[in-house]
């Protein structure tokens, strides 16, 4: 069993991150930690405007009602959803009872929530970033540098396979970042029914594909080994071998430079966050 953090807020994309962490989860039989991300009333506040103490005290209370509001709708709507996804309400971590479900409210921005509860977690699960509005970048930011734990990042606007974790992808060039990938989603690995290492075969001075082929061995996890030529972008050719496998779910780690250094010479991980269709996990 691994717990599985889903940060959540009134933005709309709750229920699809909701089901594919439940889709995983039912492979790993993981408890799901759902928080709900509370806004509080003085975030709601215009930043640098001056507003009379009468005002401000009206929209201070105005802010605290609509977050009550928006509390209980979204407990209506995680009730309705575990019904669909199968998942008990009821149950607590490690209460061997298959998939279960727990409610935390945390007030604070999203970004801060993660950063606090994701350290204790095996997995946070977070909406893909919109990079056109330019949402959900500091959420991702947090999970991958404030938390050092693994990240599984959800695609906007695809419903999760039926078994997610079934047919899963490494992308794999020996570094730090990708060993720290494996080991860290060993638990994952083991229920998948297929496991297919991608690599150029260009990590001459690290551990090899080879390599990892027994590591995994080692851990009753058998793999196989996709080789692609390491010309051209990688994160895309990552993404096109994913496909071309049928994995429904891709394990690479991230940012194995910097991620400054990434965002100004088009890096791996960047192409992926921007235009990825499928779910990945991401370790920094």
């Amino acid at each position: 069993m691994i717990k599985i953090l889903v940060p959540v807020r009134g933005d709309g994309k709750g229920d699809n991150v909701i089901a594919h962490a439940a889709a995983l989860a039912h492979r790993t039989d993981s408890h799901l930690a759902i928080t709900h991300c509370r806004a509080r009333p003085e975030d709601m506040l215009p930043f640098g405007v001056p507003i009379p103490r009468m005002f401000h005290k009206q929209i201070m209370q105005q802010a605290e009602e609509l977050a009550n509001v928006e509390e209980e709708e979204m407990k209506k709507e995680l009730k309705a959803l575990a019904e669909k996804l199968g998942l008990s309400l009821n149950g607590t971590a490690g209460s061997g009872k298959g998939v279960t479900v727990s409610w935390t409210e945390a007030t604070g921005r999203m970004a801060d929530v993660v950063r606090r509860h994701g350290r204790l977690a095996d997995l946070i699960a977070v909406p893909q970033p919109d990079v056109d509005r330019n949402l959900g970048w500091n959420v991702m930011k947090s999970a991958m540098y404030r938390t050092i734990r693994p990240v599984l990042m959800v695609p906007n606007d695809v419903a999760p396979p039926e078994n997610l974790g079934r047919n899963v992808t490494i992308g794999w060039d020996g570094s730090l970042e990708a060993t720290k990938a494996v080991a860290m989603t060993l638990p994952i690995l083991r229920t998948a029914e297929q496991v297919t290492i991608l690599s150029s075969g260009g990590e001459p001075e690290a551990a090899t594909a080879d390599d990892l082929v027994d590591y995994l061995a080692a851990h009753g996890i058998p793999a196989t080994i996709h080789r692609f030529k390491g010309q051209g972008n990688v994160g895309r050719i990552l993404l096109s071998a994913s496909k071309e496998v049928g994995a429904d779910l891709l394990i690479m780690g991230a940012y194995g430079e910097s991620q400054e250094k990434e965002l100004v010479f088009g890096g791996n991980t960047q192409h992926i966050i921007d235009h990825g269709k499928m779910p990945v996990i991401f370790v920094h």
